[in-house]
């Protein structure tokens, strides 16, 4: 029901043909986008502009990271040092031998190096663009620019920390090592559908498996699970302990054989099959049970996101500019990583 619009003497307003067409004109909001919304008195505007949402995920809990060393290098180079005493033995000595000599112990060294990329975007503006942004009362167009280029670097090197760069093998993710090796035989099925018997026997070789991939030289504090299948896991145990579910049966199994109450189970997106068909992962539901330590694994961040002063040559057109530097992620003893691999037909 359209309302009739009085003067002040309450007699009713009528327009000419073009003032009919000015009024129909100026009732429209036009965007960039090239949708027209209709507005009428009983319109209203609201302030906040739905934004689009992604899956996000805290990178430190999963990977060390290390922000802000080695500023504007081409490249990252870490030294790894190694024992070569021998065997203990070797340093027993015969003291009723004449002139004996006295084993030696020695260190060597090596290192390790990771290409630093650089990554930079620019934002451009108009004042035109902001007029018209001003206009609508609802939109701040350089803001919403900006959002969306941090937004761009954060899920950037989100995914390159775990599924590596696409079209670069120089820059590897957790997911992706060369160098970590891959158990294909204890988990052949996601943990939530295993059977009683299924389930204890991977309870029984999980720690065991990683145990002899090290060496027994180090414990893992962090296994990660493909995030469709820890969904899953707060079914119970089994029909005979209903009361508690396989995520605890695992949290309370690795607490106690490392001796370490601060072990963590996490969900992985980009562990899933279906997330990882296209990567480096090569489409595999892929499990990873690491020690976190930045000796053993570690992510780069030399320049954390920056962005410059918007800067213009005319007056009228204006730009900016959003940069940083990354690397990928590198396993410097890989030995205490494990991949557990199955994938569906």
């Amino acid at each position: 029901m359209k309302r009739q619009v009085l003067n002040s003497k309450g007699k009713p307003i009528l327009l000419n043909t073009m003032e009919k067409k000015q009024a129909q004109y100026h009732t429209q909001l036009l965007n960039n986008l090239g949708y027209q919304i209709d507005i009428t008195t009983l319109t209203a505007i609201v302030k906040r502009v739905v934004e689009q949402k992604f899956f996000q995920i805290p990178i430190a809990d999963y990977v060390p990271v290390r922000v802000g060393e080695g500023a504007w290098s081409t490249e990252m180079t870490t030294y790894r040092d190694f024992a070569l005493g021998g065997d203990f033995e070797t340093g027993i000595i015969n003291t009723a031998a004449n002139k004996s000599r006295l084993a030696e112990a020695d260190s060597g060294v090596d290192s390790v190096t990771v290409p630093v990329m650089n990554w930079a975007k620019e934002i451009n503006w108009t004042i035109f663009d902001l007029a018209h942004a001003s206009k609508s009362g609802n939109w701040d167009l350089v803001t919403s620019k900006e959002r969306s280029r941090k937004k761009n670097w954060d899920l950037g090197v989100q995914k390159i920390a775990f599924l590596g760069a696409e079209g670069n093998a120089g820059v590897r993710g957790l997911l992706t090592q060369l160098d970590v090796n891959s158990n294909t035989t204890l988990i052949t099925k996601y943990i939530s559908l295993m059977t009683d018997s299924e389930f204890e026997a991977l309870l029984a070789g999980l720690l065991e498996a990683y145990r002899f991939n090290v060496a027994r030289t180090a414990m893992p504090s962090l296994f990660i699970i493909p995030e469709a299948d820890y969904n899953r896991l707060a079914v119970s145990t089994s029909e005979t302990f209903p009361l508690v579910s396989k995520l605890e049966r695992l949290q309370k199994a690795f607490s106690m054989m490392t001796m370490n109450p601060n072990f963590k189970i996490m969900p992985l997106a980009y562990a899933d099959q279906a997330t990882n068909a296209d990567t480096q992962v090569d489409g595999k539901n892929r499990y990873t049970l690491l020690n976190y330590d930045e000796d053993t694994v570690r992510m780069d961040i030399p320049v954390d996101y920056t962005n410059t002063m918007q800067n213009t040559t005319n007056g009228a057109q204006f730009t900016n500019v959003g940069y940083g530097q990354f690397t990928g992620v590198k396993a410097y003893r890989p030995k205490e990583i494990l991949y557990f691999d199955w994938a569906t037909a």
